[in-house]
């Protein structure tokens, strides 16, 4: 499968963390879409948007990802043949599940190409937590479906897949003893400010580690600060 652009979803059950994601992202809310409006796209300042945001039925707050391909159709039966399900299919868009249960989706691909960069932070990283059980089997599901190179993380828990040049997102696989899920982490240059002003926004911090801190957003959804370049 050939990847031509990656956004992460921010799923919600009302709109309660939107302006702290814009303003978290510097970015600007586009018009509202979907019959009810439950969707919209954060805009960045520069470069093809990357981040979105879903009013969904349920909780918890979560996120998901979309890969955006030139023929989803065809995707989509590879993604079945490497061991992925379907569970919708509105012919541009495909809702599927992967084999340790992280619902995901390939969208049409409509020339996005540019990367937005960021100043004193970045969104930048999904991050698969993935049960330790079956860590193996699903971080060589997303390599194949994404075709990017796996590669050891910075810690024995993570993996990491090698992004083309361009891409807006990267992906790390967390082996962790809960159900699977998703999160996004944000990059920036100096994490004690970073944290501080998130929390002024409304978040609160979760755990605080060597190198990243654990928050949750004003919707109760986990994400992470880390010390990485942006």
């Amino acid at each position: 499968m050939t990847v031509r652009w990656i956004t992460g979803f921010l799923d919600t059950p009302s709109r309660v963390a939107e302006p702290f994601w814009q303003a978290v992202t510097g970015s600007g809310l586009s018009p509202r879409r979907g019959p009810g409006g439950e969707f919209a796209t954060l805009r960045p300042a520069g470069g093809d948007p990357y981040l979105r945001v879903q009013v969904v039925g349920d909780g918890p707050a979560r996120a998901h990802l979309d890969l955006h391909v030139t023929d989803v159709a065809a995707q989509a039966r590879r993604a079945v043949a490497l061991g992925a399900s379907v569970l919708a299919d509105e012919g541009e868009l495909v809702v599927l599940r992967s084999p340790a249960g992280l619902p995901w989706c390939l969208v049409a691909w409509h020339g996005e190409a540019n990367r937005p960069a960021g100043a004193r932070s970045l969104v930048d990283q999904m991050c698969l937590d993935v049960p330790a059980g079956v860590f193996d089997a699903e971080a060589g599901f997303w390599a194949a479906v994404t075709g990017w190179p796996r590669r050891p993380g910075s810690r024995p828990e993570f993996q990491a897949l090698v992004r083309p040049p361009g891409m807006p997102l990267r992906l790390l696989l967390q082996r962790v003893d809960a159900p699977a899920g998703m999160h996004l982490d944000l990059a920036c240059t100096d994490r004690a400010a970073e944290v501080a002003w998130h929390e002024q926004l409304g978040a609160r911090v979760v755990a605080g580690h060597e190198r990243w801190t654990t928050l949750r957003d004003p919707a109760g959804r986990t994400y992470c600060v880390t010390d990485r370049p942006v």
